[in-house]
This record gives structure tokens, C-alpha cells and sequence, in this order.
């Protein structure tokens, strides 16, 4: 996928050599922009495998509100084992902190949390919330069956009263979508990226959470666009990175979900691609 090969090159070429928090310096550029025609095929990279099953188990992790992070491992998903709520085990990088980090399993009003619950008081990943709520992803499907030019059709998952008990704040913070010639469309924004690892996943999560908010509504599939903040890639990703960038980019799969009846039903299972080819897996280690 050649845009997402752009911003590979773009910060390679003028990423600024940075410290941040993780303790892994980054080439760090400010601002670049994802841009891809849902016409064109499913956005899943093919320069590396990228398992849509472990970003589609993570996406209805998000549309189920769930924060425990025990059901994402029962799905054999782990991409958020090394992570948890920070009121629980204050964050640190140390090897004993990160012991502890990764043993507790609530992860604290994250992503789905605040799409489903949204000013609400978060009491546990065991306990219902408090208080008035708004379900901003139920109030997005039913403007977008009832006013679909609507162009007010946001969800939010940046909360700053939140904010502390997170396990992460929200990297894709926000999106939009919104419907343009009978097409959705789906705007996402991000502070911060992680080019290597990350992006490829949220290309693909919002690509399929377009897909299936098009099926919804009985819309086609239109663009997907990512406004991207800090975009950075580590510096023990330069090598393999560079890599992939000799790689040329293959034909795009397509993803089907037949049997759809809503997305408040979905389960990740009920999504399947077709004609992905992608280049062997490459191992990028986490920054945490």
C-alpha cells in the first residue's frame, strides 16, 4: 500500500532523532496524513502480514465497551498484555513494574469504554458504571440511518477525566464519518503513531469498522483518512523498516462479513478476507 510506504519514507528521511517516554529514542516528524479508497481493496498492508483476526478481535473488544484485558487473551489476542490501568500499578519501566503491569488485567476506561459510556464514572472492568452515560457509537448508527448528512456524527474517546486511570490515553483519540454521494466515509485522528507496528493496525481496524458501519447503514464503502499527529518510528525499527520499503506492495485482499445482521452483534469471527497475499510477517519489538 503505497501510502502507507509515503509515510515510511517521509520519516526516514526527515524524522527528527528523539527521546520520549518509552526510553527507545524515535525519528519523529510532526503531522503526515493516511489517505486510501475503500474501492481500491482492504487496507491491509501486503509488504507484511498483518493477522486481521488478532485486529478484529481487538476492534469488537472496543465495540463491546470491554475493559478487561482477560478477554482478549481468551481470543489468543496480545497485544495489550504488557499494559493496565495506572491507578492499579503506577506505570514504570522497569522490569519488576512491568512484571506487574502485565499480570493485572483491568486496563481502566480505555478506547471502547468511552465510546460506549462516555461521562460516565468507570468503576471497574468488573462493576457497571455510575452515573449518566452517552453511548456515542449507538447515537453514530442511529444518525446515520436517520441523517446521514449529518455532519455531526463524531466519537470521542479522549476524556481528560479519564485520562489517569487509562491503562494508555487514547493513541486514536477521536473519528468521524461522513456520508458523501452515498458513501461513508471514515476520518480518524491520531497523536500519536508508531509507524512501524501500530499504524498498520489502525489502518486496518478503522478500515473494517468502516466496512462494517457501511453495512449498517446500507451505505457503500468510501474513503478512509487518518489525520496523524507525532508520527514516529523507533529507532530499533529502522533496519527492518527499511526492509519492508524494498519490498513492492501486492494487490489488495477484500474482506466479506455475509452473514451481518448489526454491529452491535458482530463478533470478529464473522468477518473473512479473500485474496490476501501478503510478504512474510516481520518482528518489531514493542515499546511500552
Amino acid at each position: 500500500m503505497k501510502a502507507y510506504l509515503d509515510i515510511v519514507h517521509k520519516v526516514l528521511e526527515n524524522g527528527f532523532h528523539k527521546a520520549n517516554r518509552t526510553g527507545i529514542d524515535a525519528l519523529t516528524i510532526a503531522g503526515a496524513m493516511f489517505e486510501h479508497d475503500m474501492v481500491d481493496g482492504f487496507p491491509l498492508l501486503t509488504t507484511k502480514k498483518v493477522p486481521l483476526r488478532l485486529v478484529a478481535s481487538e476492534l469488537e473488544f472496543f465495540i463491546r465497551g470491554i475493559t478487561d484485558k482477560e478477554w482478549l487473551k481468551e481470543q489468543n489476542n496480545h497485544i495489550w498484555d504488557e499494559w493496565c490501568s495506572p491507578s492499579v500499578v503506577p506505570y514504570a519501566t522497569d522490569e519488576q513494574t512491568k512484571a506487574k503491569m502485565t499480570a493485572e488485567r483491568e486496563l481502566g476506561p480505555i478506547y471502547g469504554w468511552q465510546w460506549r459510556n462516555f461521562g460516565a464514572k468507570y468503576m471497574s472492568f468488573d462493576n457497571p458504571p455510575k452515573g449518566q452515560s452517552l453511548d456515542q457509537l449507538k447515537q453514530m448508527v442511529q444518525t446515520l440511518k436517520t441523517d446521514p448528512d449529518n455532519r455531526r456524527m463524531i466519537v470521542s474517546a479522549w476524556n481528560p477525566i479519564d485520562l489517569p486511570r487509562m491503562a494508555l490515553p487514547p493513541c486514536h483519540y477521536a473519528f468521524q464519518v461522513t456520508v458523501i454521494g452515498g458513501k461513508l466515509n471514515l476520518l480518524w485522528n491520531q497523536r500519536s503513531v508508531d509507524v512501524a507496528l501500530g499504524l498498520p493496525f489502525n489502518i486496518a481496524s478503522y478500515g473494517l469498522l468502516l466496512h462494517l458501519l457501511a453495512k449498517e447503514a446500507g451505505l457503500s464503502e468510501g474513503r478512509l483518512i487518518g489525520f496523524l499527529g507525532d508520527v514516529h518510528i523507533y529507532v530499533n525499527h529502522v533496519e527492518a523498516i527499511q526492509g519492508q520499503c524494498g519490498r513492492s506492495p501486492k494487490m489488495l485482499s477484500r474482506v466479506k462479513t455475509p452473514n451481518f445482521s448489526s454491529i452491535f452483534d458482530w463478533h470478529y469471527g464473522d468477518t473473512v478476507i479473500e485474496g490476501y497475499d501478503p510478504y512474510p510477517a516481520i518482528k518489531f519489538e514493542i515499546a511500552v
